[in-house]
């Protein structure tokens, strides 16, 4: 390919040994990692090791076949001599604008049924006014901002105990943010971990059903509510705080929870 560019003498700073980092941890050989990205074993041996300078398309190229987050394709760019690529906007800003204006109103949309926005280590981004009745009993401490859904459903002071199957639902809450960590190395995934594995005193056993989905069961007022949720991410952000989002959606799994909220 043309998006190499060799140099002899002086090594480049960081990136080789970066790429061979997210290839190791994609567990890649070089042969494996050139199949797919059909740039040769004998390249990617020598951008690895710093005797050739990658270009930054040839950075990007890989880092894509290697699925390595945003915010650390940067920093890739950034040890190789480039400019980052991708903004890192607040969600407030005007660039950002007219996208947080659409998941908004997907939030909306969604009534009656509750539904959240959620950025990459599930703090609430923004919330539809049906989430309240889901956060009865939660301690007003876990409901200051950021309020993280993962804290909220496992602390002692949230809504645990509302959970009638909580065992299951923590579960798969867990093995949610323990395959985001090992996918993105991101000391904030692993903090994450660690604090989920305190509340459950380690590390649970995958979540059984023994229906087609895996359903949160609420106790509340009305009588157990039942929900099963869908998640949906930014497939083309090129922003990294908006790849980090996704739109959380709870959804009846009985005609009594539909009722309730109907």
């Amino acid at each position: 390919m043309t998006l190499l560019a060799t140099v002899e003498d002086a090594p480049p700073a960081g990136v080789g040994p970066m790429l061979r980092t997210w290839r190791e941890r994609r567990r890649f050989s070089q042969q494996e990692l050139s199949n797919l990205s059909r740039v040769s074993t004998r390249h990617l041996s020598r951008v690895e090791t710093g005797r050739a300078r990658p270009t930054a398309d040839m950075v990007l190229h890989l880092a894509d076949h290697l699925e390595v987050p945003l915010r650390e394709r940067n920093a890739m760019l950034l040890a190789a001599g480039y400019a980052p690529r991708f903004h890192d906007q607040p969600l407030d800003d005007g660039s950002v604008a007219d996208v947080m204006d659409g998941l908004r109103h997907l939030l909306d949309a969604h009534l009656p049924y509750p539904a959240l926005l959620l950025d990459d280590a599930w703090d609430v981004v923004d919330a539809n006014a049906a989430v309240d009745a889901l956060l009865v009993g939660c301690s007003p401490a876990l409901l200051e901002p950021p309020l993280n859904v993962l804290r909220i459903c496992l602390h002692p002071d949230g809504i645990g105990a509302r959970i009638r199957n909580r065992d299951d639902w923590a579960a798969h809450l867990f093995h949610q943010v323990a395959h985001r960590a090992a996918h993105t190395h991101d000391p904030r995934h692993r903090a994450l971990v660690e604090e989920v594995t305190g509340y459950l005193g380690g590390t649970p056993s995958p979540p059984r059903t023994s229906g087609p989905v895996l359903t949160l069961e609420l106790e509340t007022d009305a009588g157990v509510l039942r929900f099963f949720s869908t998640s949906a991410q930014l497939d083309t952000a090129t922003d990294v705080t908006l790849a980090g989002l996704h739109l959380e959606t709870f959804l009846p799994a009985d005609a009594t929870t539909r009722a309730a909220f109907g």
